[in-house]
């Protein structure tokens, strides 16, 4: 079990299973939405995710084109889960405060699109684009 939380707290959430990998994705939507080098998530089953508390403080804001959307929190602006397939959630690593500590790296996407300054120096499988496995 873990839970995790916004930078506030106004948003809170408990995922029901074992997590143990993250995927960093280095897409260029990715960096904007974060101001940084990408976003560092855990890709979980919809069936293991909760709302704790908060659900009326969570803005989205969704792509001009295509399907992507982000969700992040109306009161701190911290990203927060979302599910951009529908039957996983992809939840900010970052939110994590409970029940992450077998929590690695294992996977950076899109690493083709990544920032000419983003030097990758962990032991994450790189896919030049979408994770294929």
């Amino acid at each position: 079990m873990a839970r995790g939380e916004c930078n506030c707290g106004a948003v809170a959430f408990e995922v029901d299973a074992d997590l143990s990998n993250v995927f960093v994705c280095h897409c260029s939507i990715c960096r904007r939405a974060t101001g940084a080098n990408g976003i560092a998530v855990v890709v979980i089953d919809n069936k293991c995710f909760r709302w704790l508390r908060g659900q009326d403080k969570i803005a989205t804001w969704r792509k001009p084109v295509g399907d992507w959307q982000c969700w992040f929190c109306r009161d701190c602006g911290s990203p927060l889960p979302g599910a951009n397939d529908p039957a996983r959630m992809f939840v900010p690593a970052g939110l994590i405060s409970e029940g992450g500590e077998k929590l690695r790296v294992a996977h950076h996407i899109w690493v083709g699109s990544k920032a000419v300054w983003d030097e990758i120096g962990d032991a994450g499988k790189q896919h030049v684009e979408a994770f294929k496995g």
